[in-house]
């Protein structure tokens, strides 16, 4: 089962499913492609953007879960 931690960097979140670029995009993270957020850990980059990094993770391993 794949799965995923805040820790980990957004890059390295990328490569883990297809499916969770969009669910990062419909959360509010619009700057993907930029340079700079593939070094930010997806802890750093909730806190950018004002979102429950625990919460977002969890529904990111729920969906992963299921596939």
């Amino acid at each position: 089962m794949k799965e995923i931690n805040k820790d980990m960097r957004i890059g390295e979140l990328l490569y883990v499913d297809e499916i969770i670029a969009p669910i990062l995009m419909r959360s509010g993270m619009h700057c993907l492609g930029c340079p700079a957020s593939q070094m930010e850990t997806l802890e750093e980059a909730c806190m950018v953007h004002g979102i429950d990094c625990d919460a977002l993770t969890g529904q990111i391993n729920e969906i992963l879960a299921t596939r």
